[in-house]
């Protein structure tokens, strides 16, 4: 095509506006591309006729098209992948299907090109293509990866093998909305994609309206994929492996007319009808998969054609642009213009977008509308008196119970067992969900809390639902939670970029490295404190420490006040000594931290214990007692949400959609922390008490925490392994005493 050719015939739509290349209006077009096949005030094709199947393939050819020029304008960016799965997109848009989520991150492009074709982006001021250029992989702009706050998209897509936890968290919500998810096939290697899905199925088998659309294209993002040599009917019997009952594979060899070598072939090559009734199937074979799960059975649907079908490369060369990629570059100005369309080829396709599932996806998707929660009232709370002693995890474990009681949608999710968690209550009055009723097992297949053995698959349903508006809690070992912790983040990412409220994201890690000594190292990994601790600076992430059974409730109750935000509550399940009274539970929570006890007397200096955790705190009230023995001033004081002891400008929480800017007043955290001397003191990472390290006025500070793990008999021999002891504390805190003093260090007499 001629660079005159490229230019419209007619004058150009105003969306239109930076497009490189048009074409001539393609064969047919007045007969069958006249009027929309979606009739107006309609959601979706009325039947797959001649017009809608023609239709359909201009709707697929749009979208690589926009695809590949999207990716040049800014030599960067995936085309390759979407365009293999172009078809099988454009023809759950046509049949009315626009709840459309995707495992593959590197699809972005595509679905910013469809969110501009269907006007969602026009929410963000994108009108037209110079508009959609600017803002793609900008900041406040379209991101490299796919993020549920573009208007439009419902979910969050980085990491592989996320994306089916949202479209079944979707469907568990929505039961009379079909949720599809596509998944490459290079992502299909990860094998918990299937395995989730095969333990969600067992769980809960009336719930089938989520439809995997897997994008069998031969590839990954350097290499064949590793399902790359596997024939259909292998293909096939994998799915069938995992609960599926539907498989329905359209393969683009099937109607190849072009002699295109190998399993794989790229269907826009084809001649014009071979090609039609490639899409045809395509379009007959997602209405019967769409009906099929609609209507209760476990389906997929897999369409296999070569990665990079229709854009300016094949295989995983076409996966990635780099610098130099232009739209001038030979390969990549031949596809563009090879795939021109016309004017009014562009005014057809964007009608038929707009009309798909009764509006643009930025107003018509599930996550767009939000959702309301069930009003719970408030929850029981068990008053302990301070002095006696209470299991922490049990005393949320109740309130956990109620919640599920009155919110029939609410869900726990538990990899690890929640009776070894000493939280056996949930189990009895919400029941596990498993086909096998059992009432010596707590079992139900009507149950709320919901346990596959993958960490991975407990967060990503919990995040899912929560991030869709519904409650969930996730419960894990403290030492297992990093296996599905990936998840989390990025959901806790996009919930801070969300412009709808939806409820927190909420997890409680119990078995802390202290209670675990007779199961070794194994069971020994509180790093992930530090981890987690880490994001505290994003702005809506929060560490929750209670330090007893009273503050355990009311760090549950606070949790489930918020909106959009992702709270980690650690705590032991061991009985362990009550500290505070439940006002100064609610203090600690809402404030950042609260003293739990100060000396009333001492003439040689004030030291203070900053502490995060519940069992660490034995040792710190040994030690208490030796120091005030020896004359010494001691304040102990809990640092319970120390996402509150920040300073304002040291977390990004204004960039947040729901921001939180409650911190602790300097005047206020003096008053807590202020003494010569300052020991932080951990059960686990330390990184949670770097606010308290960095406002301290203390000459002098130091922390204990963790080291690292070892086989042994009890909490103290573990403490003790980690130089947590009294006698530690103790010592440490004459010698920075005597430090601050000008004295010299003194000896333990």
């Amino acid at each position: 095509m001629t660079e005159a050719a490229s230019k419209p015939a007619n004058p150009a739509p105003d969306f239109c506006q930076g497009m490189l290349h048009f074409g001539g209006l393609p064969a047919d077009f007045a007969t069958l591309g006249a009027e929309p096949a979606i009739p107006e005030g309609r959601d979706r094709i009325d039947q797959i006729d001649e017009k809608a199947v023609y239709q359909t393939q201009l709707v697929a050819d749009a979208l690589r098209y926009l695809t590949l020029q999207l990716c040049a304008s800014k030599q960067s960016g995936h085309p390759g992948g979407f365009a293999s799965s172009a078809d099988a997109y454009a023809a759950l848009v046509m049949l009315g299907h626009t709840n459309i989520l995707t495992e593959v991150g590197h699809h972005a492009p595509g679905f910013y090109s469809a969110m501009f074709l269907d006007g969602s982006l026009e929410a963000m001021d994108i009108h037209n293509i110079h508009h959609l250029h600017d803002r793609f992989r900008e900041r406040d702009g379209l991101l490299g990866h796919l993020s549920g706050a573009i208007p439009g998209l419902l979910a969050p897509a980085g990491p592989l093998g996320q994306g089916q936890h949202f479209a079944m968290a979707g469907a568990f919500l929505n039961r009379d909305k079909l949720f599809p998810c596509t998944i490459g096939d290079g992502g299909l290697g990860e094998p918990y994609i299937l395995s989730a899905m095969k333990h969600f199925h067992t769980a809960y088998p009336e719930v089938t309206n989520f439809l995997p659309v897997l994008v069998w294209n031969g590839f990954s993002q350097e290499h064949h994929s590793m399902v790359s040599l596997m024939d259909n009917a292998a293909m096939e019997a994998y799915w069938r492996a995992h609960d599926f009952e539907r498989v329905i594979l359209i393969d683009a060899k099937s109607f190849d007319d072009s002699g295109q070598e190998g399993a794989y072939v790229d269907s826009t090559r084809f001649g014009p009808e071979a090609r039609r009734d490639f899409t045809r199937a395509v379009l007959e074979g997602m209405r019967e998969a769409a009906e099929s799960a609609l209507q209760g059975t476990l389906t997929v649907f897999i369409i296999k054609q070569l990665k990079g079908a229709g854009v300016h490369a094949t295989g995983a060369k076409s996966h990635n642009l780099y610098p130099g990629d232009t739209p001038e570059k030979p390969n990549i100005a031949a596809a563009l213009q090879g795939g021109a369309l016309a004017p009014e080829t562009w005014e057809l396709v964007r009608a038929n977008m707009r009309r798909a599932g009764g509006g643009p996806a930025g107003k018509t998707v599930v996550t767009e509308l939000g959702r309301a929660p069930i009003e719970v009232g408030t929850l029981p709370m068990q008053a302990f008196t301070p002095g006696e002693k209470a299991v922490p995890a049990s005393a949320m474990a109740e309130m956990v119970a109620a919640l599920g009681q009155r919110d029939p949608h609410f869900v726990v999710t538990n990899a690890d067992g929640n009776e070894a968690s000493n939280m056996k209550v949930i189990n009895e009055s919400l029941k596990i969900r498993h086909p096998t009723p059992d009432p010596v097992y707590n079992q139900s297949p009507e149950g709320q809390v919901y346990e596959p053995l993958s960490e991975d698959a407990c967060a990503g349903l919990a995040a899912g639902l929560a991030l869709f508006g519904g409650r969930s809690l996730w419960l894990s070992y403290e030492s297992f939670a990093i296996n599905g912790w990936p998840i989390v983040q990025t959901v806790s990412q996009a919930m801070a970029e969300l412009r709808r409220r939806t409820p927190a994201l909420v997890c409680m890690f119990t078995a802390g490295a202290l209670e675990q000594g007779r199961n070794g190292w194994t069971h020994q990994r509180p790093e992930i404190e530090n981890y987690i601790g880490g994001q505290m600076r994003n702005g809506n992430a929060y560490l929750l420490y209670p330090a007893d059974a009273n503050m355990i409730q009311a760090a549950y109750a606070w949790s489930l006040e918020q909106s959009n935000k992702c709270i980690s509550i650690l705590a032991s399940k061991s009985a362990l000594p009550v500290y505070s009274t439940t006002e100064q539970a609610r203090t600690a929570i809402d404030a950042g931290a609260v003293c739990l006890y100060e000396s009333d007397s001492g003439d040689k200096g004030t030291l203070v214990f900053a502490v995060t955790g519940d069992m660490v705190y034995l040792p710190v009230f040994a030690a208490k007692d030796r120091l005030e023995s020896a004359g010494y001033r001691v304040k102990i004081v809990a640092v319970a949400n120390p996402r509150r002891l920040y300073r304002p400008h040291e977390v990004a929480w204004s960039h947040s959609a729901e921001p939180d800017g409650r911190f602790m007043t300097e005047e206020d955290f003096q008053a807590l922390f202020h003494g010569d001397a300052l020991i932080g003191v951990s059960g686990g990472g330390t990184l949670a008490l770097e606010p308290v390290m960095l406002r301290s006025r203390a000459a002098t500070r130091d922390l204990f925490g963790w080291q690292r793990g070892e086989t042994t008999a009890s909490p103290a021999e573990i403490m003790a392994y980690n130089g947590i002891t009294a006698e530690a504390l103790e010592q440490r805190a004459r010698d920075l005493m005597a430090t601050t003093a000008g004295s010299g260090s003194e000896s333990l007499a």
